[in-house]
């Protein structure tokens, strides 16, 4: 019988199994008496927020972290005690986790519209007696964060250390960092948008008809009617979470046993597995939220709009002062990689600070608030969160990579190589670090001074290496360009140990011309006399420990290339060598007599 009922609370769970209708002993509510404007007309003479805290506020009152919760969400985001019940984000948020409380002082309001205690239309309105319904005004993503800012003033709250939020949380996110620029550090925007897709904004049209068109909706008057409109409210909800999950989720969940439904009471149809589990996540948000709330902050979300990619987008990012971390999850329909992509090349283009990581991930949209993907998304935030206002301290995080060697290096000893091109960067020059890996190269360049460095890189891994180190990341291949970049938007394009395993060959090589008024391009020469010597005498691919490890079915080595060759690529496209060093790596010197047999690694300085 456990294992029965274990089996069916894991069918049925999902990112809102949490979610409870008890009281919530811990939050407080503050009002409001000022009459707040709302950014499409009307009115509201006072306003309630709900709100929760955790932690305790430090001396500067600089530790605050902003929690923005999305369209089902509210003010408790974890559980305050073991006492308590558990929150929709208690596995990133609580003592020693991704969002320490130990360290920050985390706030989580209930959004305006919404339906656990902040106003919105089931509160009562003062002009009647009689709660809002159809009354409330229409109420936008600007309209919640105006009553935000008003929280954390009265909390006391110049400029909050970080806002973090997802989907319609993240579009809060979005707003306080571009319409409150000078009250936020930092930003962390998860699986969120600009604006919806198409795609988007028609599931949740659909979900609103479902609510309007419910026989016991009553125009929205429905406060005081036997019943309310249950059906077309669970219906919405049913829609949503068909759209939180990915193909491979359902599959995984409903593919084996899909003329299996389970025996649940349901009004809905019941025929196969997905159909019992929709009815019953449909049947259990009806108990949980209001129907004029919904179709109240659906339509704030679908509203939200920044601009598409291109120049309107970045004209909007363009005000923001803060670090951001951007995060999208590969599995995720409702809100795709590309446009999280979008929002990150218009801060690219703009000059912002900005860390991206494409998370590998099978969970859709609902990805940011399952535990599956915390060990890469949560330590994004932890790290990220713990290194708002500069770079690590020289030495922490190397103990994890002291190298700093990339996925694609041939090389486990120290990467003499980076020495030498620091050497070949001005002092304070802006550097763009190709296939940086976990950041050895500009952890070197920030201890030197330099201010105004960024990574691309492919590996999640790395990625959140760089990120402990207090750097500015970007999840990218580079096969697919450079298009983000303007042109000379740096002063030092660099790409090491990575040509090999590259591609595109010229299309990368032109974009760093494109970008960088230097490039430097590092590689291993695969006409060194030992790897010569393998090949010509043993007749066996080259591989030598420290050097060229990889065998020949696994290496990501796709390119063998000389100095020789390289300096015909540069010559035949009429790129200009500016300058030439040649390192025998193992004897740790440079290398002049005939390198290209005797050097193991050459590095070239280039422009156009």
């Amino acid at each position: 019988m456990g294992s029965e009922q274990s089996m069916s609370e894991d069918f049925f769970f999902s990112s809102d199994t949490v979610r409870h209708t008890e009281p919530l002993r811990h939050a407080r509510k503050v009002t409001f008496d000022e009459p707040l404007e709302l950014e499409l007309g009307g009115r509201l003479e006072r306003v309630d927020v709900v709100y929760e805290t955790y932690g305790r506020l430090n001396e500067r009152r600089d530790n605050a972290v902003l929690i923005c919760h999305a369209i089902s969400g509210d003010s408790h985001v974890a559980a305050h005690d073991d006492g308590d019940n558990p929150g929709w984000w208690d596995i990133a948020v609580g003592p020693g986790k991704s969002i320490d409380t130990n360290e920050f002082f985390v706030i989580c309001p209930n959004v305006l519209g919404a339906c656990r205690g902040s106003t919105g239309p089931c509160s009562i309105n003062p002009a009647t007696s009689r709660p809002f319904g159809r009354d409330f005004p229409i109420t936008t993503i600007a309209d919640m964060v105006q009553v935000q800012r008003r929280l954390v003033d009265h909390l006391g709250i110049e400029r909050l250390c970080g806002v973090v939020g997802g989907s319609m949380g993240g579009h809060q996110v979005l707003h306080w960092a571009t319409k409150l620029p000078d009250r936020v550090r930092s930003a962390i925007a998860i699986g969120t948008s600009a604006r919806l897709t198409s795609q988007a904004l028609a599931f949740d049209v659909v979900g609103r008809n479902a609510i309007m068109h419910d026989s016991n909706f009553h125009d929205g008057e429905y406060y005081d009617a036997p019943e309310g409109p249950t059906i077309g409210l669970a219906i919405a909800r049913m829609i949503g979470h068909i759209t939180y999950l990915s193909r491979e989720a359902m599959q995984r969940k409903f593919g084996a046993d899909r003329h299996r439904p389970r025996d649940i009471p349901t009004e809905f149809e019941n025929r196969f597995s997905v159909g019992s589990y929709l009815g019953y996540k449909g049947g259990k948000f009806v108990e949980l939220f209001d129907a004029n709330s919904y179709i109240t902050l659906s339509l704030a979300m679908d509203m939200f709009d920044l601009g598409g990619a291109g120049d309107t987008l970045r004209e909007a990012m363009r005000a923001s002062r803060c670090r951001w971390l951007v995060i999208s999850y590969t599995g995720d329909w409702l809100f795709p990689p590309e446009q999280s992509q979008d929002l990150v090349n218009a801060l690219i283009a703009e000059n912002k600070p900005v860390t991206y990581c494409n998370v590998k991930s099978t969970c859709g949209h609902d990805a940011f608030l399952l535990e599956d993907d915390l060990q890469m998304y949560g330590e994004l935030m932890r790290a990220f969160l713990a290194n708002v206002d500069a770079a690590a301290p020289p030495g922490q995080g190397d103990e994890e990579d002291p190298y700093g060697n990339a996925p694609t290096s041939i090389f486990q000893k120290r990467r003499v190589d980076y020495d030498r091109i620091v050497d070949l960067i001005p002092a304070g020059a802006g550097v763009l670090d190709l296939g940086c890996g976990s950041g050895g190269l500009l952890m070197r360049l920030k201890r030197r001074g330099h201010d105004r460095i960024m990574g691309l890189e492919v590996d999640e891994e790395a990625i959140l290496s760089c990120v402990r180190r207090g750097l500015d990341v970007v999840h990218a291949d580079l096969n697919d360009g450079l298009r983000a970049f303007a042109d000379g938007q740096f002063d030092v394009v660099v790409l090491s140990q990575t040509l090999q395993a590259v591609r595109d060959v010229e299309g990368v090589v032109d974009d760093m011309l494109r970008v960088g008024r230097k490039c430097i391009v590092s590689f291993p020469n695969f006409a060194y006399h030992k790897l010569r010597k393998m090949l010509a005498e043993q007749g066996r691919a080259p591989e030598a420990p420290g050097l060229l490890r990889f065998k020949w079915y696994d290496t990501p080595n796709i390119r063998f290339l000389s100095i020789a060759d390289f300096e015909d690529f540069c010559r035949a496209r009429r790129i200009r060598i500016d300058q030439r060093v040649a390192l025998d790596t193992e004897a740790a010197r440079e290398v002049d007599d005939d390198p290209n047999l005797t050097a193991d690694l050459a590095i070239f300085v280039i422009s156009r």
